[in-house]
């Protein structure tokens, strides 16, 4: 019962995380957003929400997985953890910095400093377990198709 309530703790942790950036997003994509040029494989904005709140739960329970091994690999989950936690709060940051700063620049700095966050999260995660690693996949992927439009959409609208 304790491994379902650590994956369901950090899970619901992310999700509501996910639900804080994407209020924190709303204004901005109404107002500011479309006002913007964007390249042209950029996705339609109802992609969005569907893409990240699958990414979300992913985390969630890829972070309740390493959790559920802190007894047998107390040091290296903690220190899995402290990545998973920070990435966590630079992936909310982002979302403040493009949406509501109106800073592509500023937020492209920091989304890559989050992609390198959540590729040593991943690193650390595998090593502890596989499948929790693997959960982060697709995030990371998602993460490198994001840095490549924020760069697209500073470069077209500087």
């Amino acid at each position: 019962m304790q491994k379902i309530l650590r994956i369901a703790t950090v899970l619901t942790t992310c999700i509501a995380l996910g639900y804080f950036s994407g209020m924190q997003t709303k204004e901005g994509i109404t107002d500011w957003y479309p006002l913007l040029i964007k390249p042209s494989f950029n996705p339609p904005n109802w992609i969005f929400a569907p893409v990240w709140t699958v990414l979300y739960i992913m985390m969630g329970v890829a972070g309740g997985m390493v959790w559920n091994r802190l007894e047998m690999e107390e040091e290296k989950v903690k220190k899995a953890f402290k990545f998973f936690v920070f990435q966590l709060g630079l992936n909310v940051l982002w979302s403040f910095l493009f949406f509501n700063l109106h800073n592509p620049l500023l937020a492209l700095i920091e989304i890559v400093l989050l992609w390198l966050m959540i590729l040593e999260t991943y690193t650390l995660f595998k090593k502890i377990d596989k499948v929790a690693g693997m959960l982060l996949l697709p995030y990371l992927a998602w993460v490198a198709f994001a840095t490549l439009l924020n760069g697209s959409i500073w470069w077209l609208n500087r």
